[in-house]
């Protein structure tokens, strides 16, 4: 079943259920989905991966916003964000720890025969799409930092 079915099944649900966040989370993706596919010059159909990048963008958006509705005590409107970041984070794969992220990036270096932070653009380039839709960019690029001072 394709990202766009489950995302539709499961707005029903949530009108079934009277999800209103649920709801709101789902329709802002749907609505993500369908402006991706009528860009110019994209494909009919989404690739797995636009896909992925595609729910990423949406939970870290409303993480952003929360953070910043927290950092100006609005709990009130962090709360619903938040909300809308887990359902949406239901349709991502389960995360990888950060060890199992430390040894792939560890691996890379390795094949990159990378040395120095000036190499940080090459190896965050291979992670990131080995790890596509496993873990976030911000986490690989502090491992990233890290192995590579």
């Amino acid at each position: 079943m394709s990202l766009q079915d489950q995302i539709m099944v499961s707005m029903k649900e949530a009108m079934k259920a009277k999800n209103q966040t649920a709801l709101t989370a789902l329709r802002a993706v749907k609505s993500a989905i369908l402006l991706a596919k009528t860009e110019s010059g994209a494909a009919s159909e989404l690739t797995e991966e636009q896909e992925l990048k595609l729910l990423q963008k949406q939970v870290k958006q409303r993480k952003d916003s929360a953070a910043i509705f927290i950092e100006q005590g609005r709990e009130d409107l962090a709360a619903p964000e938040l909300a809308e970041a887990e359902v949406i984070a239901q349709f991502l794969p389960e995360a990888m720890s950060e060890e199992d992220i430390e040894k792939i990036v560890v691996q890379v270096i390795k094949n990159v025969g990378a040395s120095g932070m000036k190499d940080m653009g090459k190896v965050m380039g291979m992670v990131s799409k080995q790890l596509a839709g496993q873990a976030d960019g911000k986490t690989i690029s502090t491992i990233v930092k890290s192995k590579l001072m």
